[in-house]
């Protein structure tokens, strides 16, 4: 299939991006790259809900539509992808856009198996494509400060760690059937995850215990719906991290990581929008995010500048792909945090399926076979 229409973008925009997927992570990022990001254009959309993209298309202005991803892919305008589609289309996405030579931004999880994770992985690692995992936690101002303080030895040695998600609820899940199984793991705490291994960079994830269950909806508990999450995970470095989830917050949405360590504390996210408090008759009160396009707002357009910064380098030799960062601190998600996370959801599946620890598996498919 060709594209609906082939009005040509400005091109005189150095990065331009091929948006899949025009779901809602899918629509604010095209948002934010058609209006936020400097030095990109929002070159094509596909989605095989054409009118979904259509309609995303004429709100911002994209001149090029299609159903079928294959044509973004063999486009020579575009320099980029970023990957908004359902979380099971990832990893061949990934593939398909490295053999095509365009470098890949990825919303997580980058697969739902480590497989099939690292057949892609080798595709990226194969074209030498930039390859950036959508861990946005890591572009919130807090949690930047909270790691520039922890590379600096703020906290010292970690020996303990925490990391929460509570989603925004009214006590129900309006869609709780829908929800595939193992959510609140490949695409809820995989969030947690990263933002453990980045706060405790340098050891390695290797053994968890999880607890699940549906505590929010425990009708559909027989479905295999789990709403709520609660997982340990001991570091090579000898640290104990817990994270935990639940898809009900009813006063808001509320991330929250913490390193405890032999010197002291560090900190980062708050439950309340804004550090602003009403003291009234009623008692004390603050307004709270609702929504997660609200709370990291600021942090999903700057891990895409991120992203266009990295492919604009790279596409004008200014910088190569061994190059190391400039950077005061690890800062960009990679292919190898990418798998580390999924490696991390994936062990909790099976500590919960079998009621005990499980190992995490860090090693990539290909590196075992080199074994």
């Amino acid at each position: 299939m060709a594209y609906l229409n082939g009005n040509p973008s400005d091109m005189s925009v150095p990065v331009r991006i091929g948006l899949i997927g025009s779901g809602w992570m899918g629509a604010f990022h095209a948002e934010s790259i058609a209006r936020r990001v400097p030095g990109a254009v929002l070159a094509a959309i596909a989605d095989p809900n054409l009118e979904s993209a259509e309609a995303l298309a004429g709100a911002l202005g994209t001149a090029k539509v299609t159903a079928d991803a294959a044509d973004l892919l063999s486009d020579p305008e575009i320099d980029a992808v970023v990957i908004a589609s359902p979380a099971r289309f990832h990893s061949a996405l990934i593939g398909e856009a490295a053999a095509a030579g365009k470098h890949v931004f990825c919303e997580k999880p980058a697969g739902q198996g480590l497989q099939e994770l690292d057949v892609a992985l080798a595709a990226v690692d194969a074209a030498g494509v930039h390859f950036q995992i959508g861990f946005n936690r890591r572009y919130a101002a807090d949690f930047q400060a909270a790691k520039k303080d922890l590379a600096a030895g703020i906290a010292g040695k970690p020996q303990l760690m925490r990391s929460l998600t509570r989603d925004p609820g009214t006590g129900s899940i309006g869609h709780a059937a829908r929800i595939p199984a193992w959510t609140i793991f490949i695409e809820t705490l995989i969030h947690d995850f990263d933002t453990l291994n980045w706060f405790n960079e340098g050891a390695e994830p290797v053994e968890v215990y999880a607890v699940a269950d549906a505590l929010v909806e425990p009708e559909l508990r027989d479905q295999g719906l789990l709403d709520t999450a609660v997982v340990t995970i001991r570091y090579s470095n000898g640290a104990i991290a817990v994270a935990e989830a639940n898809f009900s917050a009813l006063y808001g949405y509320d991330i929250r990581g913490e390193v405890f360590g032999s010197r002291g504390m560090v900190q980062a996210g708050r439950s309340t929008e804004t550090a602003a408090r009403r003291f009234t008759a009623e008692g004390m009160s603050a307004d709270t995010p609702r929504l997660n396009v609200e709370l990291f707002r600021q942090a999903y357009t700057d891990e895409l500048v991120d992203f266009a910064d990295e492919v604009r380098a790279r596409r004008d030799g200014r910088r190569d792909s061994t190059e190391p960062s400039a950077k005061p601190f690890t800062l960009t998600p990679v292919a190898n945090d990418a798998r580390r996370a999924l490696a991390i959801a994936l062990a909790c599946i099976e500590s919960v399926k079998q009621g005990t620890p499980a190992t995490v598996n860090t090693v990539a498919v290909n590196e075992k076979a080199v074994l």
